[in-house]
């Protein structure tokens, strides 16, 4: 029996182009990867971070998420590959289906820490930036199970109910043969269409939160947890694929009511923190430009305007420099100097000789001698003459 309208379940979830299969599940799962890593790329820039982290990031937590995933996968439905009518090779067949979400995060959680050490930055500001890019990526994935006709609820006589093919009907455990509890039945709760709504939501309520309360230090990361645990645990209760129990529960439902509670402890703990993080830039960039302070350091300093730099010499020193200071000025009054070259100049007819014995006169300026010079003799005789010994000695130029 079926009802009237109902969501009907696709005729095939396989193509060949050549010999080669192109799977409905798998185009799922790469479609979520890509929408993921693009909504990552812009929140990761929103938060000032380097163009192009989230794509090495996802280079290393891609294939771990998805040998995680699979991994918890066969780990807790081995009976159907290392039962009694198990076939361990089909624990490679990853194209089948069977990707566990916990091993999937735990695993990828484990590269992504592998790409934020190589990278320099920390794995909890990059982990909020992709968080709601994950939950969208998880709605998308889930029609991977509506193409395979695999993880539907119980019996269902509504509108929205999936219409499941007699071949992908319950089957018996442990033998051949459909479950005759489900023999005549032909709808069933459309599991992945709740969990893909859901995951939308959850997106949205990350994104919503992240700009309302500016969720940082893996709080972002915490909520989109917590929110999809949260839907996790009731969508468990309708399925009825085989899995394991423990006290009346499915073990899906107990690690998702743990990671619940694990991410509620957390986004607590972490309420009250509001310090930098360790997002990259441009300058953590390896191709882009040097550290601005060190080029800053390193670059020449401002000469005075109309003064060229100095040429490096790397010749023995003249002994003419002997008169310089360790600055390379010009000291005046000592010898080797320019001054000194032009009061080396043969004395004038009117000046008057040293007598041995005399103090050695001041070098004076040549605006000092200019001036003698346009002012005539002075009272002392013509050109000045005599005048070195009377007056006062110049010192230092003053």
């Amino acid at each position: 029996m079926q009802p009237l309208a109902y969501i009907p379940s696709p005729s095939q979830g396989i193509w060949h182009i050549g010999p080669v299969p192109i799977r409905a599940y798998a185009i799922m799962i790469i479609l979520g990867i890509v929408v993921a890593v693009w909504l990552g790329e812009r929140r990761w820039a929103a938060k000032g971070g380097t163009p192009g982290v989230i794509v090495d990031v996802a280079v290393w937590a891609v294939p771990f998420g998805l040998v995680g995933g699979r991994i918890y996968h066969v780990l807790t439905d081995y009976q159907l590959y290392f039962g009694e009518d198990g076939d361990p090779a089909r624990a490679l067949e990853i194209w089948q289906g069977g990707l566990g979400i916990w091993g999937a995060i735990a695993f990828g959680a484990v590269g992504a820490y592998i790409g934020c050490r190589r990278r320099g930055i920390s794995i909890r500001p990059l982990a909020d930036a992709v968080a709601p890019g994950i939950a969208l990526a998880q709605a998308i994935g889930r029609w991977g199970n509506y193409w395979n006709q695999e993880l539907y609820g119980r019996p269902l006589d509504a509108f929205w109910a999936l219409k499941i093919d007699e071949d992908h009907r319950p089957m018996l455990e442990g033998g051949p043969g459909l479950d005759p509890r489900y023999a005549d039945v032909a709808t069933y709760h459309p599991t992945f269409l709740y969990e893909s709504l859901w995951c939308v939501g959850v997106a949205v309520l990350v994104i919503w939160a992240d700009r309302r309360y500016k969720l940082t230090h893996g709080r972002a990361f915490a909520l989109y947890v917590a929110a999809y645990t949260l839907g996790r645990a009731w969508i468990e209760t309708l399925r009825i694929d085989e899995a394991h129990h423990i006290l009346g529960l499915r073990l899906n439902t107990w690690t998702s009511i743990i990671v619940f509670l694990a991410a509620v402890a957390y986004l607590y703990q972490a309420r009250n923190r509001t310090g930098p993080e360790n997002v990259g830039g441009p300058a953590d960039d390896p191709d882009g430009p040097a550290d601005p302070a060190a080029e800053q350091k390193d670059a020449p300093k401002d000469e005075p305007a109309g003064t060229e730099p100095a040429a490096e010499d790397d010749s023995e020193p003249d002994p003419a420099d002997k008169g310089k200071d360790k600055d390379g000025d010009e000291r005046p009054g000592k010898p080797g100097t320019a001054e000194d070259a032009e009061e080396e100049k043969p004395a004038s007819a009117g000046d008057k000789a040293e007598e041995p014995g005399d103090e050695p006169a001041e070098t004076k300026s040549d605006a000092e001698t200019e001036s003698e010079t346009e002012d005539g003799p002075g009272e002392d005789g013509a050109g000045g003459a005599g005048r070195v010994g009377d007056e006062e000695p110049v010192k230092d130029g003053k």
